[in-house]
């Protein structure tokens, strides 16, 4: 089956991305605090600051939605509650994310994004059965009874 593979890959995709994410906007904080630059007169330690905890915050973001996808590669269920919502979260920001891309960076940063975005939502959609079962398939041998009537008191 494909559903293991790809939750494993998306895990590692996310947890790379957001030692990346963090360690890009680490380094541009670093970067602004040491040359003392200004832009349109804000204060360079608050551009400092305000970088390294935006790293700080879009990577474990990011981390978290890889241990959602790694607890759903080890448990082989679909991830339910708010791993669900922020799967789908993570979804929608990489979609964003390519469409500011494509303009402001090139189509590689986009097809970068395309591309998590696309293994995303595989993620969500291959696990297609109920949030607390594991997904089996059914023997073809056994046969499958309707539900039950409402009986009337």
């Amino acid at each position: 089956m494909v559903r293991r593979p790809v939750a494993w890959i998306v895990a590692l995709v996310l947890f790379a991305e957001a030692l990346g994410v963090l360690g890009v906007n680490w380094f541009l904080g670093v970067v602004v605090d040491r040359q003392d630059m200004s832009l349109a007169g804000l204060d360079p330690d608050v551009m400092s600051v305000s970088s390294k905890a935006g790293g700080v915050v879009f990577g474990l973001y990011f981390g978290l939605c890889g241990v959602v996808s790694l607890l759903v590669a080890l448990r082989d269920r679909a991830p339910a509650g708010f791993g669900k919502v922020l799967l789908i979260s993570a979804a929608v920001v990489h979609a964003l994310l390519g469409a500011f891309a494509w303009g402001l960076i090139g189509w590689t940063a986009f097809l970068f994004m395309v591309v998590v975005l696309t293994l995303i939502v595989l993620l969500l959609m291959t696990y297609d059965g109920r949030p607390g079962e594991p997904d089996e398939p059914v023997d073809a041998g056994t046969p499958v009874s309707p539900p039950a009537a409402p009986t009337a008191p």
